[in-house]
């Protein structure tokens, strides 16, 4: 028996045994043993290690990530699943808010980079929106325009994709989404009787380029119990696999959940589609669901 020893602790041991006692160990084989449980322990300790730092930073990456609020007439959900394949924290991120004038502020976006500094710019860019969006409560566009030229002042290194949207209407609808995107994924509309489809109409460059290119803004009505998605691309996107493939494939899936409940779309296209991912996953998605329904 030989103790499995690392950084002055001692892990387990590593127990050999043979069962003919006429050929007893030798001390060659008390070497050789030796040598085994050095290399056991350092294995052993390295997926202790691996395991607790991938722990402490997906807690750091949950911490970063907002509570939903309560929005009357709106149901609201949101995941994140970080990468099975790295212990470290990325920069995706998503965030809701209501904001004075009444209007559902919607963001998701993904900095670039898997690491602390990705981490902590998140945050940064995350709150540096709200305060903008609260501050002007202007069209998508223009909000993103600010936080551009706010990240290229204050972050000149950082870029970022990101995808903010204002739905607006009254208590029991009808209800519009007004929408842009700064290089981020298109937002995906699902219709309770299983139609989908991509909004996409208000492209423009990521955030930390060129704060001075303008970015238009979109408006699309949002029927009642129709569900819409927000999502970064770890969600969908796989090696070898072109992305019109990983997005139609996306829209299958949603189709096929059109009239599930919000939490079980959410978690089953985790759970369908993110098994395989190697990146952080996030999504957000938004039911309006009338009074009375």
């Amino acid at each position: 028996m030989a103790p499995l020893r690392a950084r002055r602790e001692v892990l387990g041991a590593l127990i050999v045994v043979r069962t003919d006692h006429d050929d007893p160990f030798t001390e060659q084989d008390a070497l050789l043993v030796a040598d085994l449980v050095k290399g056991i322990s350092l294995s052993v300790d390295n997926a202790r290690l691996h395991q607790h730092t991938r722990t402490a930073a997906e807690r750091l990456q949950r911490s970063l990530l907002p509570r939903l609020p309560h929005i009357p007439s709106m149901e609201i959900t949101a995941r994140y699943a970080p990468s099975s394949t790295t212990a470290q924290v990325g920069g995706d991120w998503f965030d809701a808010s209501t904001l004075p004038g009444g209007d559902t502020a919607l963001v998701i976006g993904d900095v670039s980079g898997h690491d602390l500094t990705a981490a902590v710019t998140m945050s940064q860019l995350r709150n540096m929106l709200r305060g903008i969006a609260v501050d002007c409560q202007d069209r998508p566009s223009e909000v993103l325009r600010r936080l551009d030229l706010a990240t290229l002042t204050l972050y000149p290194h950082s870029t970022a994709t990101c995808a903010y949207a204002l739905v607006k209407g009254p208590l029991s609808g009808p209800w519009e989404v007004h929408h842009s995107s700064a290089g981020h994924l298109p937002l995906l509309l699902t219709c309770p009787n299983g139609d989908t489809h991509y909004l996409d109409t208000a492209s423009g460059l990521l955030i930390g380029v060129d704060s001075t290119l303008a970015r238009p803004t979109a408006r699309d009505p949002l029927p009642p119990l129709s569900t819409l998605l927000m999502f970064t691309d770890g969600l969908i996107e796989r090696p070898g696999e072109s992305l019109s493939d990983a997005m139609t494939r996306l829209r299958r899936h949603t189709a096929a959940l059109a009239q599930a409940p919000l939490d079980v779309f959410c978690d089953e296209l985790i759970l369908g589609l993110g098994a395989g991912s190697t990146d952080d996953i996030a999504l957000l998605a938004l039911r309006p669901t009338p009074p009375g329904i």
